[in-house]
Formats: C-alpha cells, sequence, structure tokens
C-alpha cells in the first residue's frame, strides 16, 4: 500500500520502521497504545507480526498498520491502519504521531486518506473509532475527519486494566 497525501506518504510498515516507534515510545508519545520506553526490547517481534499481517491484507483477522512519513524530511511520524475488534466484530481505525508532530493536521490528513483507501480496498459497510473520552485530540481528529458519535460508554479494550468511559464513532461507506 502506498498514498500520497500533499504532506505524507502513508505506506505498508516495513522492517526498520520499528526503530522510529521505539523512538517515539522513548519519549512517552506512544504510551495511550502500550508501547512505552521498554518498547525497543520487544519491537523486533512486533514488526515481524505486522508485516506478516500487513501481507495477509485481511482486516478481519487482528490489525493492518501502515507508516505515516513526512514528505519533506522522509521521518516516520507515526502511523494509521486498522484493527479487528472481536468483541464487537466491527473493523475500527487506529492511529497515533510522534508528539513533535501533533497538532499539525498530519494525522487528519493520512486518517482521511485511510478511510478512502480502506473503502475502496475492502468490501466492508463501516469503520469505527473506540476513543478513551479523556483522549481528546484523538476523538476531535476523529470528527474532523468525519466519524459521527454513536455513543460513550464504559468498556475494557483488550489493553485496558479496567474499564474506561470511551467515545464510539462510526464512518459509513
Amino acid at each position: 500500500m502506498y498514498i500520497e497525501t500533499d504532506r505524507t506518504i502513508i505506506r505498508s510498515i516495513q522492517r526498520g520502521d520499528e526503530k522510529a516507534y521505539a523512538e517515539m515510545a522513548k519519549d512517552g508519545s506512544l504510551s495511550e497504545i502500550g508501547f512505552d520506553e521498554n518498547f525497543s526490547d520487544w519491537a523486533e517481534n512486533w514488526i515481524n507480526e505486522a508485516v506478516e499481517l500487513t501481507e495477509k491484507d485481511d482486516p478481519r483477522v487482528d490489525y493492518i498498520p501502515c507508516t505515516i512519513i513526512l514528505k519533506s524530511s522522509s521521518k516516520v511520524i507515526g502511523n494509521v491502519g486498522c484493527t479487528y475488534y472481536e468483541d464487537t466484530d466491527k473493523i475500527g481505525i487506529c492511529y497515533f504521531v510522534g508528539t513533535a508532530y501533533r497538532r499539525n493536521g498530519y494525522v487528519s490528513e493520512a486518517v482521511n486518506e485511510y478511510i478512502s483507501y480502506f473503502f475502496n480496498h475492502y468490501d466492508e459497510r463501516e469503520i469505527i473509532a473506540t476513543i478513551k473520552d479523556a483522549n481528546v485530540p484523538s476523538w476531535k481528529t476523529a470528527e474532523k475527519c468525519g466519524f459521527k458519535l454513536m455513543e460513550t460508554k464504559m468498556y475494557k479494550d483488550i489493553d485496558d486494566e479496567k474499564e474506561e468511559l470511551y467515545r464510539f464513532y462510526v464512518v459509513k461507506r
């Protein structure tokens, strides 16, 4: 997969991308998704799994992460992709960007292009977003990209220790 936006490139994840993600994890940028300062200890296993899932190209298996690269510097700045929620039998969008690149519209640009790619590439009618209510920048990005709020409720995501308040969004084809 390869998409160019005005300022970014979105491409299939590759071996080597884990180095940039590990740097983002060290500064705390990725703590919300479970990538902490120890991510480099297990990054190689994660990237191997991510590449394998990308090659399968089935959004109903697990997740398909894609790397976001800043055109102006060729630097890896984040990730956008999809993940399968077994508990709801729905496919959700997932995205993150390093702290240094937030509040510049890069993620919105990437999310909009990914949604278009998703509906053109897969035979799916909708994609959801599950976002912790406290993660205001993330749900504002979702709303900016056309996601509509379906409900707000207590939910325990796979990596959560306890139930938390989540916002559930949807975009339909």
